[in-house]
C-alpha cells in the first residue's frame, strides 16, 4: 500500500509539472512588432455643482524592433511612426488638434509632435516584461523642445520640464511598463496568479491570471490598484482606482496580439490659481494595443 501510494503521489508529481509552462519574451535579433495604439480618456471635474469635461484621444503606431541581446535580455529599438492627439472640453471647446505626420506651417503643436516621428529610443527588456532601462528618451526631449521655434531660455526650460515627463527615459520607460511588464518569473499553469508592480506618474500594483492556453496563444487577465500623481507649475493632481486587463499573446515570441486596459481613478486636482482649492476629479480611460504585423 505504501509503495502504491508512493506510485500515486510522483504521478501527481510529474502530472503537475508537465502542466506548467514557462511564459516569456523569446526574441531574435531582427525581430520586428508594428503595435498600433488608441487611447480615449474622460476627465472630470466637479465645483459647486457644477462639472467641467476634458476629453483626450490619442492613437498612433509604434514599431519595436530588437536590436541585440546582452545578459539575456533583449534590446529595443522603439520608434514611433505616427501619432494622433485631439483635446476637447465641455466649457472651451476644441483645445488641441495634432497629427504629427501633417506640420501646419506656424502650429508650434504640429511641429513639436512631428519631430518625434522616426526618431528611436532604445529599451532594455527582460524576459517577464519589465523595461529595464530607456536610452534616449531625454535626447527626443530636446529635439522636441528644439521644433517648438522657441527662443527665450525660460520658455524653453518650461516646455522642457513639461515634456520630460510624458517623453523622458523615465517617462517612457513607466508608460510602456504597461504594455509589455506581463510576465511571471517562474512556470505556472492555467488559473495560476502572479503580482508585479511599477511606479511612475501611473504606479501600478497588478494580480495576474493565467486565463487560458493554446498552442498559438496565452490569455491573460489582470486586476491592479493604480495611484496617479501628476505635478504640473500650474495644478496637481491625485487619484487613486482601479484598472482592468485583458491580454492574448503569441506563445513563441511572447509578444502582446491584443490588449485592453480600463480603468477609473478617483480623487483631487489642486489648482494654483484657485488658491490651491480642492476640485473632486474623476478619470475613466480605456487603452487599447494590437499587433498589426502578425
Amino acid at each position: 500500500m505504501r509503495h502504491f501510494l508512493s506510485f500515486l503521489l510522483f504521478t501527481f508529481s510529474i502530472t503537475t509539472i508537465i502542466g506548467q509552462t514557462s511564459l516569456q519574451y523569446t526574441l531574435k535579433i531582427g525581430d520586428v512588432f508594428r503595435v498600433k495604439q488608441n487611447a480615449h480618456q474622460t476627465i472630470i471635474q466637479e465645483l459647486d455643482g457644477s462639472s467641467h469635461e476634458i476629453i483626450n484621444q490619442m492613437n498612433g503606431l509604434l514599431e519595436f524592433k530588437v536590436v541585440g541581446i546582452k545578459e539575456e535580455n533583449y534590446i529595443i529599438s522603439l520608434t514611433f511612426k505616427d501619432l494622433n492627439l485631439r483635446m476637447t472640453s465641455s466649457i472651451q471647446g476644441e483645445l488641441m488638434n495634432v497629427k504629427a505626420k501633417q506640420v501646419v506651417p506656424g502650429d508650434m503643436q504640429s511641429s513639436i509632435f512631428n519631430s518625434i516621428l522616426n526618431s528611436p529610443v532604445k529599451m532594455t527588456l527582460a524576459k517577464n516584461g519589465d523595461i529595464l532601462e530607456v536610452k534616449g528618451g531625454d535626447a527626443l526631449v530636446t529635439k522636441m523642445t528644439a521644433a517648438s521655434g522657441l527662443k527665450d531660455d525660460f520658455s524653453l526650460k518650461l516646455m522642457k520640464k513639461s515634456l520630460q515627463q510624458e517623453f523622458g527615459s523615465e517617462a517612457l520607460s513607466n508608460s510602456y511598463k504597461q504594455m509589455t511588464y506581463i510576465y511571471p518569473t517562474k512556470k505556472i499553469k492555467v488559473g495560476d496568479t502572479w503580482q508585479n508592480e511599477y511606479s511612475g506618474k501611473l504606479a501600478a500594483s497588478t494580480v495576474w491570471t493565467l486565463k487560458g492556453l493554446t498552442s498559438k496563444t496565452a490569455t491573460i487577465a489582470g486586476k491592479a490598484v493604480v495611484t496617479m500623481n501628476v505635478v504640473e507649475p500650474s495644478s496637481t493632481m491625485n487619484l487613486t482606482g482601479t484598472q482592468n486587463t485583458t491580454i492574448t499573446t503569441n506563445r513563441t515570441t511572447g509578444f502582446i496580439s491584443k490588449m485592453n486596459v480600463e480603468g477609473v481613478s478617483k480623487g483631487a486636482s489642486v489648482m494654483v490659481q484657485m488658491s490651491d482649492q480642492k476640485i473632486p476629479t474623476t478619470i475613466k480611460s480605456k487603452i487599447t494595443y494590437e499587433l498589426i504585423n502578425e
